[in-house]
């Protein structure tokens, strides 16, 4: 038999459709053959018939001609190598196509919620044949294959199938088995470009700057969380209290020698301390896959697969479970605005511009140096829902915070005039991702109940937290930049030019209410120069811990739920480093040890203080009781849940004020159930220790008021006493 240009495709490793050649077919006159190609055997045979396969001369074809019917519908066939190696297992091209119709049109139409259990490497089995099906997307290939450590990387051994016009190739392999190491090798059609690229749906991936893709076993964890499941789902976090300990895994805590923590280690020291410090959650930056440390985890290239930096998904799975198990949720930080160049990964993917925009005016961040999902296209929205869907399914998230939402809403975004394209109707918003983060939180909602998604998003753009069904975003909750960077520039400044941007403080307050804001000093604010939270303090290290507590105070006093980042709540002095643990020694120190009590009592007062959480998102769960004293640099308002009220009363400078007449609602008997100077917070102790008779004397519009002590750089938190 002569070597025929189809089979010369085979060898050259281009042949569009590898199964019309491979495998068995008839050959005639009631007989039928079976043809392998397989590069490195010396020897094949059939041992159910105990046939030998001709080697087809001066090739690594082998073929074998016999009866019709004597082999078995999935055939086994023996291999031997030069070194005399031999190998039994189901010939991949005896097996019909296994991706259903109806799977291929829930992804051409871009409904796939659980597409990862259809694309990329996942655990199948055909007549009693376990195996692993592999399946992606590249409409641009000519040819693509599976490689990996069980074929010597060799892209002529697995060549896959394509399905036709809907862009996906497939192939099941019985002879692979979890721990495999593997990647997709693509031949761009048109320029004959070979790309070797990493699983987009892979689910575990080697450990950087290695970049292959892991087989995963079954899952099959015993997840012990159905408790806190239920109850999630039942809860309306809208009115639960929401107080989140943002974390980098990576440097929260290190090893004595100063390696990555295992997942599980993690969830122990992680959770425990959460726990003890009153966090309801803990908010994690990305830990999806990356090939770049100092990228924090904001240049994904595994979107369903946890980094391999603290071990496999399992031990992920742990450290959630664990979570859960001792009252703490999990936030995974969720990054769908943008994805790195790496050849190895999304760019370019089958050799031309798939999941990113070609243009680069609508298809690259110049900032970042990344490029844009391309929205417009139903398998690229496809893979990052159910990207999301997958962590809050699959791990049990409970909510994802959605990172640069902003620079995904503008086409103009950080750009100059003429680098940007206007949508169809002449405008600089990005139409096809304003449908998508529509779908995004429209599906998670429904299909994840109890859940929840949060928008950083940092301009004026309406709505972002209302509704879909009322032109709503549908996002949960957003990031209440503008509060943060007024709180941060009014604290920022020595207290004697305060009395000049009185406006920081109070201009919050006319649209608090406009969404449901959280309220975030995250690891943005404490890097890139722009200091730790305790050194954009002014004054002497007495004078910047104070304004510290005074800060943690107003915020977690202040409408919205709350997101430290770590490190905040114990006074780091230096900016937060990725590649070094935190200060935890300062712990040793007074002053440290104060700021980090007041904020546990913050955390746990918050928590069980129905007034300061169950109206965060509603106007009538605050009310100034006068935020016009610019003058004396002091503010003061109540929280209420209409049957208990706080009073709230700052005082922004080193001044202490004797005698400051306050206006009180209700008569009777108040007393401090914080006071940030305190000398257990590591303050001066000034303030009102014994329980403060109302007068009947009107004040600051209030039918009663109280005669107070206000301790300087400090809050007050007061309440009527009920005993």
């Amino acid at each position: 038999m002569k070597i025929t240009q189809e089979l010369q495709k085979i060898i050259d490793a281009r042949h569009h459709d590898p199964f019309n050649i491979l495998g068995r077919h008839p050959a005639g006159k009631g007989k039928e053959k079976v043809v392998a190609y397989l590069p490195e055997a010396e020897q094949v045979s059939l041992p159910e018939i105990n046939a030998t396969l001709k080697r087809i001369a001066g090739s690594d074809f082998f073929i074998w001609q016999g009866k019709a019917g004597q082999l078995q519908q999935h055939y086994l066939l023996t291999w031997r190598n030069a070194q005399g190696v031999e190998q039994t297992t189901h010939d991949p091209y005896c097996f019909a196509a296994q991706l259903s119709e109806f799977d291929i049109h829930l992804f051409s139409e871009g409904k796939h919620w659980h597409l990862y259990r259809v694309l990329g490497a996942n655990h199948h089995q055909v007549d009693g044949i376990e195996g692993m099906l592999f399946a992606v997307w590249a409409p641009n290939a000519e040819r693509v294959s599976v490689v990996g450590d069980f074929n010597n990387w060799d892209g002529r051994t697995h060549s896959m199938r394509n399905r036709g016009g809907c862009g996906l190739w497939e192939i099941f392999i019985p002879a692979v088995s979890e721990g495999n190491f593997y990647k997709f090798e693509i031949r761009n059609r048109e320029s004959g470009e070979i790309l070797t690229k990493t699983d987009p749906y892979g689910k575990q991936f080697q450990l950087r700057p290695e970049t292959a893709a892991i087989i995963t076993p079954k899952e099959s964890y015993p997840w012990q969380d159905d408790e806190w499941k239920a109850q999630n789902q039942s809860d309306s976090w809208l009115h639960d209290p929401c107080c989140v300990y943002e974390v980098h895994l990576g440097s929260w805590q290190q090893s004595e020698e100063g390696k990555f923590l295992n997942y599980r280690d993690l969830a122990h020291r992680l959770a425990h301390y959460a726990k003890e410090m009153g966090f309801t959650h803990i908010e994690l930056l990305p830990i999806t896959e990356h090939p770049l440390d100092a990228s924090w985890g904001y240049q994904t290239t595994g979107y369903f697969a946890p980094t391999s930096r603290f071990g496999t998904p399992d031990d992920f799975r742990y450290f959630v479970d664990y979570c859960h198990q001792q009252g703490v949720g999990v936030i995974l930080d969720w990054v769908p605005a943008h994805f790195p160049k790496d050849r190895f990964a999304l760019a370019r993917f089958d050799g031309t511009p798939l999941y990113e925009h070609e243009d680069p005016r609508k298809g690259e961040h110049r900032d970042w140096g990344t490029l844009i999902y391309n929205f417009g296209r139903n398998e690229v929205k496809n893979f990052l829902l159910a990207s999301a869907v997958y962590w809050l399914e699959e791990f049990h998230i409970d909510g994802l915070r959605v990172d640069a939402v902003a620079s995904m809403l503008y086409l103009d975004y950080s750009r100059e005039a003429g680098d940007w394209v206007p949508n169809k109707f002449g405008g600089r918003e990005n139409l096809e991702a304003i449908d998508f983060l529509r779908e995004l939180n429209t599906i998670t909602h429904s299909q994840c109940p109890g859940t929840f998604v949060i928008a950083e998003e940092s301009t004026a753009w309406p709505q972002v937290t209302r509704p879909t069904y009322l032109g709503g975003l549908g996002f949960s909750m957003k990031w209440n930049m503008g509060w943060m960077h007024d709180t941060l520039e009014y604290f920022s400044q020595d207290p004697v030019y305060r009395t000049y941007n009185h406006n920081k403080l109070t201009f919050g307050l006319l649209y608090s209410f406009t969404e449901n804001f959280m309220l975030p000093f995250s690891h943005d604010e404490v890097v890139h120069g722009k200091k730790s939270m305790l050194n954009k303090m002014p004054g002497d290290e007495w004078q910047r811990c104070a304004n510290l507590r005074l800060l943690y105070t107003y915020m977690y006093t202040y409408p919205g739920k709350k997101l430290l980042f770590m490190g905040c709540e114990f006074g780091q002095g230096i900016e937060w480093n990725h590649a070094q643990s935190l200060e935890w020694p300062l712990l040793e120190h007074a002053h440290h040890r104060g700021i980090q009590s007041l904020v546990k009592d913050l955390n746990h007062l918050y928590r069980q203080a129905p007034p300061l959480h169950h109206m965060d998102f509603q106007e009538q769960g605050f009310e100034w009781i006068d935020c016009h004293d610019s003058v004396q640099s002091v503010i003061s308002y109540q929280r209420s849940d209409g049957n208990q009220r706080y009073l709230i009363i700052l005082n922004c400078t080193p001044v202490p004020r004797q005698g400051y007449r306050l206006g009180v609602p209700d008569a009777g008997r108040y007393r401090e159930v914080i006071n940030s100077d305190s000398s257990y917070y590591g303050g001066s102790n000034l303030g009102n220790g014994e329980l403060i008779q109302s007068e009947q004397i009107a004040w600051m519009g209030q039918p009663h008021s109280i005669n107070l002590t206000l301790p300087p750089l400090a809050a007050l938190v007061l309440t009527l006493n009920q005993e």
